[in-house]
């Protein structure tokens, strides 16, 4: 019980944006892995690119805010792997 309650008081615990940031990014890589079944004519290389990006970017973010945001970092190197295997799959689709 005392762990739990270290957690849920903790400065990235489910009490903090810390927590429930990258809990919904998560949103991102189960829209990603979803796609994966879809043909490449569907998929938005300006998007896909953007993601690419973002995703990118918050991984930086995520390992050098203090308290290190290891769930957040997770989260966006999982959406970036995903992102740039559906940008390889629109690459060979547009020829």
């Amino acid at each position: 019980m005392a762990s739990f309650r270290a957690f849920l008081n903790s400065p990235v615990g489910p009490k903090t944006t810390h927590f429930w940031g990258p809990v919904a990014n998560w949103g991102f890589v189960a829209a990603g892995l979803a796609d994966m079944n879809k043909p490449p004519e569907m998929i938005s290389g300006n998007m896909t690119a953007a993601m690419c990006v973002y995703s990118a970017l918050f991984m930086r973010f995520a390992w050098m805010v203090q308290p290190r945001n290891y769930l957040l970092l997770a989260c966006h190197v999982s959406n970036e792997t995903v992102q740039l295997y559906q940008l390889s799959r629109w690459a060979r689709g547009q020829g």
